[in-house]
């Protein structure tokens, strides 16, 4: 059976898409608001989406609709309940980003570790110019080797991310928390993760449970010199607890690639931040070349399975 297949937001993805084997027609939309998703989605069989908003309201008035196809691992965005309610398959991408998300939490880390941006600040104001010494130490040089890497998160790129921790010779603590959980993993009670971690990554899921599972209480808990990072989901964090916790000194840095409001048109308390302690970046940490055409060739891999009647990588 040929199916009618609408990519809805093609611009958020930049990597060659070829046409679903099994696809009558292939339509590709740069972007979609709301109010088109309906008109777009009309006679559609098959949907692509990376991060337009597929509620139950918008779901209930496309009955043709059969399957979505998530461009993204994460599916936040998707009425999961509704589609299973309904018979609307829908498939996510798996295991794209175990090098380039974990890389980019790394290069933070490195930054904010070695205050790269409050040295390079400095060097910008003519310090070094101005030093009796062929160097100077206006800030602090931490070294990763023998600290401790606390990871909210123990799927592929939480893993990835312990295993270049170890390479740096950190030590490894995942958090635990309810099921269903990864196996083979040894886990340490949430609040001791928080307690004992230098630096703390982020790499779950987000769901009403992980729903601000940093707040203000998580801040309170941590090491004075610990650094939170983010490169999942921006929800996992009160960000008005962040600020609190940099503000009051609570934590010594922070490196984020997510907001809950994505992008941020009507401005973001996080943007305002203007200190060498606190990294923002605009999502990009699952971005990379390779990356990007990795998820591509597997969101049409996950269609056409679907289309044999070998569905892969459904979360319905």
């Amino acid at each position: 059976m040929t199916q009618r297949v609408v990519f809805l937001d093609r611009d958020s993805l930049k990597a060659k898409v070829r046409k679903p084997s099994c696809a009558s027609d292939y339509i590709e939309y740069a972007k979609t608001s709301v109010e088109e998703i309906v008109p777009r989605l009309k006679d559609a069989t098959v949907a692509i989406i990376n991060k337009v908003p597929m509620r139950a309201d918008t779901l209930k008035q496309l009955p043709k609709l059969k399957m979505i196809a998530v461009a993204a691992t994460g599916y936040d965005c998707v009425d999961v309940a509704f589609c299973k309610e309904n018979g609307i398959a829908v498939a996510n991408i798996r295991n794209y980003a175990v090098h380039t998300v974990p890389e980019h939490s790394f290069a933070l880390i490195l930054a904010l570790r070695r205050n790269i941006l409050a040295y390079r600040q400095d060097v910008e104001n003519g310090v070094w110019q101005k030093s009796d010494q062929f160097c100077f130490f206006t800030h602090d040089i931490g070294d990763l080797h023998g600290s401790t890497l606390g990871i909210i998160g123990e799927g592929a790129i939480g893993q990835a991310t312990a295993a270049i921790g170890r390479a740096f010779g950190m030590r490894v603590l995942f958090a635990d928390h309810p099921p269903p959980k990864a196996q083979g993993v040894m886990f340490t009670p949430f609040d001791q993760v928080l307690a004992e971690s230098d630096v703390i990554s982020l790499h779950a899921p987000l769901t009403p449970a992980t729903r601000h599972i940093i707040d203000i209480n998580a801040f309170r808990k941590m090491k004075r010199n610990v650094l939170v990072i983010n490169t999942a989901r921006g929800g996992l964090v009160d960000e008005a607890a962040l600020i609190q916790a940099l503000d009051e000194g609570l934590i010594a840095g922070a490196g984020f690639d997510v907001l809950t409001t994505e992008p941020p048109r009507n401005g973001h308390p996080l943007l305002d931040i203007r200190r060498p302690n606190f990294i923002l970046t605009p999502h990009i940490a699952w971005a990379s070349d390779g990356a990007m055409q990795f998820l591509a060739d597997q969101l049409i891999d996950n269609i056409e399975a679907w289309c044999s009647g070998k569905p892969q990588h459904l979360v319905t």
